[in-house]
């Protein structure tokens, strides 16, 4: 099939259009083809939301900073409006802060890259993770980790939170099994009550169990709330 020619104008048109768009040109016969592939760059910064869409675990930058919603409370306020209320951690210094927007105050929304890795140890208040795909070791402090501390265990498996490259935080599994290291004694039947006792667990953290929970159990325990779910 023959090819009817271009004009220059228009070839050169249809050669802007393709770099723009990232999409393929057709040329004449004999003439050479640039086609132009979609280039898939990284991008942290997505754009803007209203911060009537946060909600716990939620992330965005706020005057420099990045910050995680712990909490989010929408108030009604006279004559329609609105105000909204969060509490947030910065996950660069580990802070808790308390924020309130009026309705319809926007802010930056970010998209934050997840790497699985597994705890390796701490010394002092630097905890050391290893990287199971390439390796490396990323190190948070632990004010950055806040209370994700009480539930490391050596070799556990979870994820590394980075922004622009630099991990931020972690992502623990929802439970977490442990050992019991002191806890008053248990005795048969209790298991009927409903109360509960104090037990110690491996890594420091203290939590409300039954009665019938003996040193040396293992227990699991969610990491959102501290709370113990069952023995194990």
């Amino acid at each position: 099939m023959r090819v009817p020619r271009r004009c220059g104008f228009r070839h050169k048109l249809d050669a802007f259009s393709a770099q723009t768009y990232n999409a393929p040109i057709i040329a004449a016969r004999g003439q050479r083809v640039a086609i132009f592939r979609p280039q898939n760059r990284h991008q942290e910064k997505t754009g803007m939301i209203g911060v009537q869409d946060l909600r716990k675990g939620v992330t965005f930058e706020f005057e420099g900073n990045i910050y995680r919603v712990l909490q989010y409370e929408h108030i009604k306020t006279g004559r329609g409006g609105a105000t909204i209320r969060i509490k947030a951690r910065d996950l660069r210094s580990g802070a808790t802060i308390d924020r309130t927007f009026p309705s319809g105050n926007r802010v930056q929304d970010i998209r934050l890259d997840h790497a699985t890795v597994q705890y390796l140890y701490h010394e002092d208040d630097m905890y050391t993770f290893m990287d199971l795909e390439t390796y490396d070791q990323p190190m948070l402090t632990a004010d950055v980790l806040g209370d994700a501390i009480n539930y490391l265990k050596p070799e556990m498996t979870l994820d590394v939170v980075s922004y622009e490259g630099k991990p931020i935080d972690i992502e623990l599994p929802t439970t977490v099994d442990m050992e019991v290291t002191y806890t008053e004694p248990g005795f048969a039947g209790d298991t009927a009550t409903g109360a509960t006792k104090t037990a110690e667990l491996e890594t420091g953290l203290k939590v409300q169990v039954p009665l019938f929970v003996n040193v040396g159990d293992m227990i699991r325990v969610d990491t959102r709330s501290g709370a113990y779910v069952t023995r194990v």
